[in-house]
This record gives structure tokens, C-alpha cells and sequence, in this order.
């Protein structure tokens, strides 16, 4: 059983559906329980979310700080599914989403002889507040990340904080469990956690994988004509919160010549209109191969984030035969070839850009399929696949 905010939507929903996959082409029976968006496929699949319970989640969580303490009827769901279908392994992933008490769901685990796997995707599990804290910074620390100086990143606080207690129920139910083995993305997140009341629990680093059938040198003719005699600066993400370093690119586009033009995707209507001269702004894309297409066409694919676990995207760049250039930051350095700048060092990357160098490698490292080899061995029980 796999439990998640999401599946197939983002990254997170993307990997817990491979490897449900891969687990069903082994002979396993697999389910995957998620509370928010929709399923691509409602196959071996079950949906808890309720948009009410979430609303009052999302509420309790923005004024009151109370995120994962709210979503009661669907975590009950989400318990008589276990008990319904009685998993040998369970491989938790983000329960933080507005669509669980996770309180309540440790509660029903720690007596049970389950194993459980937890995937970590960011460092909400040891934090007061954010998902993501170090760019910001913590007022202290006590085994673990207590106070987070800002409470306005996801999931977005902006009335009573309450870290303290935030922190401090995570820490006594985590410790109630018993089985339990963590994974993380990236040596970054694994070196952190060893610093925290976590490191009781056995931790393991898998990288992340990506579909090298989709991600590769991929030609569009549309993308070709638009931005010929120009040399694309591409930056992609999910969502442009300040970690990920929008304003960076900004002060980029000030130093960079007129070779350049800077493209931005996944930025909203309001973002686009807020840019300046020089940087292009795109809302989303249509899909992963028109995705690789700008990977393809890109001089160099820039990652100026602050904070970040193990981005998918420097392997899609990579894997498209794109330069990265990244700053030193969580897993990126643990990816061969990229191009490492220090934080804030935007003249760097400008410095790096006006020199020519293409990336070729072996690039089969990042595929999917080695991810999936490397997470089976973790759902064997006493020995037994």
C-alpha cells in the first residue's frame, strides 16, 4: 500500500505510481491511497479527499498551524482501508496535503506488525511549520528543527504558529514506531535527519529516476523558429516560490547580452505579467515531450534554488543533453555533471554561460528503471520478494 497527497500529478505522484507499476509486473497486488487532485488512471487506486474536510484543514492550518491534525473521516477511511486490505508493506510518502490526520493514521500503525517505509521528499516530518525550513533558517535547534523563522512557505501559516507543539507531536508519535525505514532522494536530506530524533530509524539514499524514453534530444520545429538566433536560458518548476530563486533569474537578465533570452516555465498569469524585458514567461507546458523539447533546445538549463531534496529536473536537462548550471544546494551536487555555483553567485552563473560546453555522458544512470531496481529490495519481507 502506498499512501501520498498525490498520484500521477507532480513528482511524488509520478514515482509512486512507477513503482506501483513495478511492483505489479513482480506478481505484487498494490493500492495507492492519495487525498488530493485526480487520478490519471483510477486503477489500484483509492481517493479520500473531500473538498470540505480539506477546505477546514486549510483553514485550521493558515490561521491556526494546525496542519496534519484535521481530515478525521478521510484518515478513518484511510485505516479501514488498511485493515480492508491488509498490506504487508506500507510505503508512506507525503501525508502533509490538507487530506490526513497524521497523528491519528501513526497512531493505528504503531501496534501493527506492517513494515513501513517512508519516503522523504522535503524535511516537513522534522520541522515546526515548512515543508522546506534551511532557506530561511530555524530559531533553534533540539534534535530536529523547532521554530522556522518564516511560516509563510507551504504549508503557509500566517496566524498563530504553534511550532513548538507542531514539533513535539511529531516527535512522540515518529517515536512510537517500530519497523520503520526511511529513504531519502539525496545524501543532503540524510545527513539532516542524522541530526534529528530520527536517526533511531534506519535511513537509506535511493536518487530519484526519471523516463529516459520521454526525457531525451527531442526536436520541435514550432520551439525552433520561435526563439532562433537566440540562445535560451531555461529554468522549470513546479511552483516559483521564493527558494527557487525567480528573483535570481531577474537579476540575471540584467547582466546577461542581448544573445540571451531567459524562458521560465510553470509561472502564473500574475508572474508573467511582472517580468521584465529579456525574460519569457510560459504557465505550463502541454506535456513532458514538449517539456523536452525546451530541455533540447536550451544553451543551458539554470537551477538557482536555495532549497531542494533532489531536483528531477537536472536530470531531465542532463538526460536531453543539456548543460545544467545549479547552485550548491540539497542534492544537486550529487548529480554527476551538473555545474555547481555558490548560493547567490549570479555573476557565476553569467560567467559560466559565456563559456561553451556541452554536456555528454552516460546518462542511463538517472533512468527509471535503476531507480526501481534499487527501491525493490526494500519491500521484501524476511527475506522473501
Amino acid at each position: 500500500m502506498f499512501i501520498n497527497s498525490v498520484v500521477d500529478f507532480g513528482s511524488t505522484g509520478k514515482i509512486v505510481r512507477d513503482l506501483a507499476n513495478g511492483l505489479k509486473l513482480q506478481g505484487h497486488e498494490v493500492l495507492i491511497i492519495f487525498g488530493r487532485h485526480e487520478a490519471k488512471a483510477n486503477v489500484d487506486t483509492f481517493n479520500v479527499s473531500d473538498k470540505f474536510q480539506s477546505l477546514i484543514h486549510l483553514t485550521m492550518t493558515r490561521y491556526f498551524g494546525r496542519h496534519g491534525l484535521h481530515s478525521n473521516k478521510a484518515s478513518q477511511s484511510i485505516i479501514n482501508k488498511i485493515i480492508e486490505f491488509e498490506p504487508d508493506v506500507i510505503h508512506l510518502h507525503n501525508l502533509h496535503g490538507y487530506f490526513m490526520n497524521v497523528p491519528m493514521l501513526l497512531d493505528f500503525l504503531k501496534d501493527k506488525d506492517i513494515k513501513i517505509l517512508w519516503t522523504l521528499h522535503d524535511a516537513w516530518l522534522i520541522s515546526g511549520s515548512s515543508a522546506y525550513f534551511d532557506f530561511n533558517g530555524c530559531k533553534k535547534w533540539e534534535q530536529g528543527c523547532v521554530e522556522c523563522n518564516s511560516t509563510l512557505d507551504y504549508p503557509k501559516v500566517t496566524g498563530i504558529k504553534r511550532q513548538d507543539k507542531n514539533f513535539y507531536w511529531k516527535k512522540s508519535k515518529l517515536s512510537k514506531l517500530k519497523n520503520l525505514t526511511f529513504i531519502t532522494p539525496s545524501y543532503w536530506l540524510k545527513d539532516m535527519l542524522s541530526q534529528t530524533f530520527l536517526d533511531r530509524f534506519p535511513c537509506e539514499v535511493v536518487h530519484n529516476g526519471i523516463d529516459l524514453n520521454v526525457f531525451k534530444p527531442t526536436s520541435n520545429e514550432a520551439l525552433n523558429s520561435k526563439y532562433k538566433n537566440k540562445k535560451i536560458v531555461l529554468g522549470v518548476s513546479n511552483k516559483w516560490e521564493p527558494r527557487k530563486g525567480l528573483n535570481d533569474f531577474i537579476e540575471l537578465s540584467k547582466i546577461l547580452s542581448e544573445a540571451y533570452v531567459i524562458v521560465l516555465i510553470g509561472l502564473t498569469e500574475k508572474e508573467i505579467l511582472a517580468l521584465p524585458e529579456g525574460i519569457v514567461g510560459i504557465s505550463r507546458t502541454s506535456d513532458a515531450n514538449e517539456l523536452a523539447a525546451y530541455y533540447s533546445l536550451a544553451h543551458a538549463f539554470v537551477n538557482p534554488t536555495y532549497e531542494d531534496n533532489y531536483p528531477t529536473t537536472n536530470l531531465e536537462a542532463l538526460a536531453c543533453g543539456t548543460r545544467v548550471i545549479a547552485y550548491d544546494t540539497g542534492g544537486n551536487k550529487e548529480v554527476p555533471g551538473i555545474e555547481i555555483v555558490k548560493q547567490g553567485n549570479v555573476k557565476g552563473i553569467s560567467d559560466l554561460l559565456n563559456v561553451s560546453r556541452k554536456y555528454q555522458a552516460d546518462v542511463s544512470v538517472f533512468s527509471k528503471e535503476i531507480f526501481l531496481e534499487n527501491m525493490m529490495p526494500f519491500y521484501e519481507i524476511n527475506g522473501d520478494k
